[in-house]
């Protein structure tokens, strides 16, 4: 989106670049990436940079209202309300925000806005961008004056700004990253870049003991008192291993800080899309709240309230479709005016599509959150997903550079 950056990047790349910088990152943590590094970052213009950091203002000024708790109460499913979430004050917040972004194209004057498409109080990958910015320099002619990070001034401002909020006054390893069977997950090479950077491990569900209200987990022969869990772990994944049997549930009421707390997971999500008012937030409504469907449903999607990862979304929705949907059952599913993406990043046999992923942390005490850094997708299918990416080139997980 940046011509002539565009252009001398594109001028340098090689299938056998790509291929070196991919080598690298197996050099550097062998065995842990598991999904598509796209063969570039995106480049914003100063113009989309603006309109980016304006529409998540407007987003962030509903979250931080003093009704949004209880606007957002029913977004949690009561079999996985977790206790012990703050209440009212000033740590009553998530402390991660992950914002997704299309890059459209306004009809009106041709210039390129952003749309969002979803957003989520969890965290994404902080441990990695900073990792995969530092290697696309590394390789590839990236101008100083485009930065991928925002309010720090280098990776390790960056960093230390993570690792003070994760692991605060404690010791490290009274801090674990909590997931299932984490050495299988697709985002496993987040978790050892996390470690590298903060000391915080990560640590399987089935490993932590509970004795009380207090939960341990082994290291070294020794049992380590868990005093906070950088939380990483979805109920959706849960349902992946139906016969689990673990001395320590979600629900469980016990003696931990959560990093950020799993009620927050619920509470910022599609759940929150129709309390959004924005130039840059598509039209958005609960399916239990419309006297009578859009007469333009074509151009509407349908997405269920309590899937994730583009499960159960229906691009090409029908009234038969809505019909078919019970009347006690429509408070779980979501109606949003569809996003048309804007090709816009040239590859070497044409134009691709692309998300843009704002990410920011927002430490107990503070009034709002703070970005820092954020994540690209490219996509050449209906869908950013990888299963519409497929057997292609060009798409999967980035960087932005922003010109600052």
């Amino acid at each position: 989106m940046i011509q002539s950056v565009r252009q001398r990047y594109n001028e340098v790349f090689s299938p056998e670049l790509y291929r070196a910088f991919l080598d690298r990152i197996e050099a550097d943590l062998p065995g842990q990436l598991d999904f598509r590094v796209a063969e570039s970052p995106i480049f914003i213009p100063k113009l989309l940079t603006g309109k980016l950091l304006q529409a998540c203002d407007d987003i962030i000024d509903v979250i931080t209202r003093d009704d949004f708790r209880a606007l957002s109460e029913k977004a949690i499913p009561a079999s996985q309300r977790v206790p012990n979430e703050p209440g009212d004050g000033p740590d009553a917040h998530t402390q991660f925000l992950a914002v997704d972004f299309a890059v459209c194209k306004d009809p009106s004057n041709g210039e390129f806005v952003p749309q969002l498409i979803e957003l989520q109080g969890f965290p994404s990958l902080y441990g990695y961008q900073p990792y995969l910015a530092t290697l696309f320099r590394t390789f590839y002619p990236i101008p100083d004056n485009l930065s991928h990070l925002f309010n720090a001034a280098t990776n390790i401002d960056y960093l230390g700004q993570l690792r003070q909020m994760l692991v605060g006054d404690c010791q490290p390893e009274e801090v674990i990253l909590l997931e299932i069977y984490p050495e299988k997950q697709k985002t496993r090479i987040d978790f050892v870049l996390t470690e590298k950077a903060t000391g915080v491990a990560p640590v399987c569900l089935t490993k932590i003991r509970k004795e009380g209200r207090a939960l341990y987990y082994e290291k070294e022969g020794r049992q380590i008192r868990i005093k906070r869990i950088y939380n990483r772990l979805i109920f959706d994944d849960l349902k992946h291993f139906p016969d689990l049997k673990t001395d320590f549930q979600l629900t469980d009421d016990v003696d931990v800080e959560w990093i950020g707390h799993p009620n927050w997971f619920f509470r910022i999500s599609k759940y929150t899309l129709p309390l959004l008012k924005s130039p840059y937030v598509p039209d958005s409504y609960y399916l239990s709240d419309l006297p009578e469907y859009p007469a333009d449903l074509e151009n509407y999607v349908l997405k269920p309230l309590f899937s994730f990862a583009g499960s159960g979304v229906k691009l090409n929705v029908t009234p038969a479709d809505l019909d078919a949907i019970p009347f006690d059952q429509r408070d779980g599913y979501l109606l949003q005016k569809k996003v048309v993406y804007e090709p816009v990043i040239q590859s070497p046999d044409g134009l691709v599509k692309c998300e843009i992923r704002m990410l920011f942390i927002w430490p107990k005490g503070d009034e709002k959150p703070t970005l820092l850094t954020n994540l690209g997708r490219l996509s050449r299918g209906e869908m950013i997903g990888v299963d519409f990416n497929k057997n292609k080139d060009w798409v999967g997980g980035t960087i932005c550079f922003f010109e600052k």
